[in-house]
């Protein structure tokens, strides 16, 4: 990633581009903190209350395209008269087909003049607003070189992701963009990032979607039923040789999907649900124990342990053989010690199976904690 560093206006905050290109440099592989924030146009956003969403979603974006369309009308205007033209005006996050239609028409005469203006609102804005317009921009007219930048403000995903993934998704070499994005982003970024990715469907992200796609933030899941029917899971598991790091993925998408009513895909809906639980059953056992893994299997014997077949996407003998199995894995010596040793160090994950999910699992691992059954 490279990015030539510039100024902010006169009397003005750093800007935006240059507040992300720090960051990124102070940890070129890693995530940025809290998404960034704080921006450095903090002092005018946040706190007020800003302009609101117009009630009829079809009229949002006008008040920005309104102000564009008087800018390319004039001839000699410049990009950066626009500097703090939209702080005032409701501005979508996501793509926008106002703001695309002025891009559009102004690009049909002079493409250039709307990704240099684009690319310059982006480059030096110092004021969110501008800056999402102009990455509106490059989206609509932006070519394989504005990558890098599209990639850099990106990286403040949270109010930028949903724009730049739209404008990398419509660039040859898209996907490796939205690679390198993605593992940099988190929260609704990663959201954003990876339902691009999954729209893409390209053989190149698979093996990323199939071991890195979720972080374990709740807002996977959106995506984690998208990501394990794009990367073909059950093809995947199908493998008698699949990696660790595959098979804890796999975990972790089914605990997603197992508690995303109303979010993205359940394992209700996933048509491979039964074939997935079976195969990570069968592959988890010999990997050995985690604290992670034995997360991940305690939830799921939960889950098929008080939920009916129907929901887990079973039949009712696919769901009661798969539950014994990942009960015999969680009783095994090794994972039983594995999990006291959590519970000892005050790991929360093994305080909340003890406290919420032992007593019906019958788990060898918390025995103090069991009610008295009547057999």
């Amino acid at each position: 990633m490279s990015g030539t560093t510039g100024t902010g206006l006169p009397g003005s905050p750093t800007a935006l581009f240059d507040h992300a290109l720090r960051l990124h440099r102070s940890a070129p592989e890693g995530l940025l903190p809290r998404d960034g924030q704080p921006y450095p146009d903090a002092a005018s956003h946040d706190g007020r209350r800003g302009p609101e969403a117009p009630q009829d979603r079809h009229s949002a974006g006008r008040a920005a395209a309104r102000i564009l369309d008087a800018h390319f009308a004039r001839a000699s205007a410049l990009p950066r008269e626009l500097a703090g033209a939209f702080h005032d005006v409701h501005i979508p996050i996501h793509y926008n087909e106002r703001i695309a239609a002025v891009a559009d028409r102004v690009g049909r005469a002079d493409r250039e003049r709307v990704r240099r203006t684009g690319r310059w609102l982006v480059r030096h804005g110092t004021d969110r607003c501008s800056v999402t317009v102009g990455l509106a921009l490059v989206a609509s007219a932006g070519t394989v070189e504005d990558i890098p930048l599209i990639q850099t403000i990106g990286l403040l995903s949270n109010r930028f992701g949903p724009l730049a993934a739209h404008a990398l998704e419509r660039q040859p070499g898209g996907v490796d963009a939205l690679l390198w994005l993605a593992e940099r982003v988190t929260g609704w970024g990663r959201v954003y990032v990876v339902e691009a990715l999954c729209r893409l469907d390209s053989p190149t992200a698979r093996p990323w979607l199939l071991r890195r796609a979720c972080d374990g933030d709740f807002l996977n899941g959106y995506f984690a039923g998208k990501a394990a029917t794009v990367s073909r899971l059950h093809e995947a598991l199908a493998d008698p040789g699949a990696d660790s790091e595959l098979i804890d993925h796999t975990g972790l998408l089914l605990r997603l999907m197992s508690d995303c009513e109303g979010m993205g895909t359940t394992l209700a809906h996933y048509p491979h649900s039964a074939e997935v639980l079976e195969a990570h059953a069968r592959h988890v056992g010999p990997l050995g124990p985690t604290i992670e893994r034995y997360y991940d299997v305690a939830w799921l014997t939960h889950y098929l342990t008080t939920r009916s077949p129907r929901t887990a996407g079973c039949t009712a003998e696919q769901q009661e053989a798969i539950r014994a199995t990942y009960l015999a894995v969680l009783d095994q010596e090794e994972w039983t010690r594995t999990a006291l040793a959590g519970l000892a160090a005050g790991d929360k994950r093994m305080r909340w199976i003890a406290d919420h999910r032992a007593p019906q699992l019958r788990l060898r691992a918390f025995p103090d904690r069991l009610p008295d059954v009547e057999e």
